[in-house]
């Protein structure tokens, strides 16, 4: 049984060296450097791009095999929220749009 206790302990130990040291590693070695203003900006974007990958594939792609889907339900809520929040930049109105939005097409459509 203690075995089986110190194999998860070091598994877990493990997981987070693995999780923890990528992230370390830029900070230690970047964080007293001056970086270009072109690498700054393009590290802002990187959340987006991430984010929007994540989100296309659930709003766009369905079934087996994959095929794209843009008439589905959430497809088309997706675009008019989107365009709410660009005008209004409201976090909580865009999450009230987009539940009503939805509740709308998964209701009536």
């Amino acid at each position: 049984m203690l075995d089986d206790e110190y194999q998860y302990l070091i598994l877990i130990l493990g997981m987070g060296l693995v999780t923890y040291i990528p992230r370390w590693f830029p900070l230690f070695f970047l964080s007293q450097q001056r970086l270009p203003r072109w690498f700054i900006e393009w590290l802002d974007l990187i959340p987006v791009a991430i984010l929007s990958a994540l989100i296309f594939s659930d709003l766009f792609v369905t079934g087996s095999p994959r095929q794209l889907d843009v008439f589905q339900p959430k497809s088309m809520v997706a675009i008019p929220t989107f365009l709410f929040a660009l005008k209004t930049r409201s976090l909580g109105g865009t999450v009230i749009v987009g539940m009503a939005l939805f509740w709308l097409a998964t209701t009536f459509f």
